[in-house]
C-alpha cells in the first residue's frame, strides 16, 4: 500500500486562544487531526470514516494565537474496516510582540506541539475504493 499522508497549515487566531496568555487550547490540535483523519479517510476510502480512539496523546509545547501550526497525519495500518493513524503537529512560525504589533518569524526548526495515534473505522458497505 503507497503511504497515504494529509498536511494541513493554518494560523490560530485569537478566536483559538482559550487561557491567559493567548494559550489556545490542546483540544484545537485534536481538531486539526479530526480533520486529517477524515481527509485520510476520504483519500483511502472514499468516506469519512469515523474516528474510534486516540491510542495516546502528548502535548509538547504551547500554541499561543498567531501561531502558525502545520499538521501531519498517515494511515500506518490498514485493517478490514479500522484505520491506525499517526499525527504531529509542528508550531512553523511564531509572531514577534516584543518587536512590534505586527512583527512574526519563520523558526529556523519547527516545534513539535502535539504528537497521537488513533484508530477510524470506516463500515465495510462504505468503502467505495478498490484497493
Amino acid at each position: 500500500m503507497a503511504p497515504v499522508k494529509a498536511t494541513l497549515r493554518l494560523r490560530m487566531s485569537q478566536a483559538d486562544a482559550h487561557y491567559g496568555g493567548n494559550l489556545v487550547d490542546g483540544a484545537r490540535m485534536l481538531a486539526l487531526f479530526g480533520d486529517l483523519a477524515t481527509e485520510l479517510l476520504i483519500r483511502h476510502d472514499g468516506d469519512e470514516g469515523l474516528f474510534r480512539a486516540y491510542d495516546s496523546v502528548e502535548f509538547l509545547a504551547p500554541v499561543h494565537a498567531g501561531d502558525y501550526v502545520e499538521a501531519e497525519g498517515e494511515i500506518v495500518k490498514v485493517g478490514s474496516t479500522s484505520r491506525a493513524m499517526r499525527f504531529e503537529a509542528r508550531k512553523v512560525v511564531s509572531p514577534r510582540p516584543d518587536l512590534s504589533d505586527s512583527a512574526a518569524e519563520v523558526l529556523a526548526e519547527p516545534v513539535v506541539v502535539c504528537r497521537a495515534t488513533g484508530t477510524c473505522v470506516v463500515p465495510k458497505d462504505k468503502q467505495r475504493l478498490a484497493r
